[in-house]
């Protein structure tokens, strides 16, 4: 399988309901957000060939031991976050599961408040059921 480059990781994460981007960190830093928090982060400076993903603790430990293009994440909380490299052995169907995953980590964790705000409730719901079922 061809490996995901920076442009479709962007654009899988926009795709995604009320997922925004901003550079919180700099012009060379790109996060993407639900609701105000990071569930993607990726540098934009060309020097670094993987990106920072949100992941429940256990489940990044499983993947870090399964692929060689995952390890704990970058300038993050290894225990939640983990890098995945763009040119790697992870496949892009993976790509978009992690990606979606960490997109759910972050927004069930996000205040109800925002959550109804934004209309994600009942999204939420079906989206993390369908995400278990995988």
């Amino acid at each position: 399988t061809k490996e995901m480059n920076i442009e479709e990781v962007r654009d899988y994460c926009l795709s995604l309901p009320f997922a925004t981007e901003r550079s919180p960190f700099g012009p060379d830093t790109l996060a993407m957000e639900i609701g105000g928090r990071m569930f993607c982060l990726m540098t934009l400076e060309g020097q670094r060939d993987f990106y920072n993903l949100k992941v429940a603790p256990d489940y990044g430990v499983e993947l870090c031991d399964r692929f060689s293009g995952i390890r704990p994440g970058y300038h993050m909380n290894k225990r939640h976050w983990i890098s995945v490299d763009f040119y790697g052995d992870v496949p892009d169907r993976l790509q978009e599961q992690l990606i979606f995953h960490s997109y759910c980590q972050t927004a069930m964790k996000l205040p109800k408040k925002i959550q109804t705000q934004l209309g994600l409730t009942e999204l939420l719901d079906t989206l993390w059921k369908n995400d278990r079922n995988k």
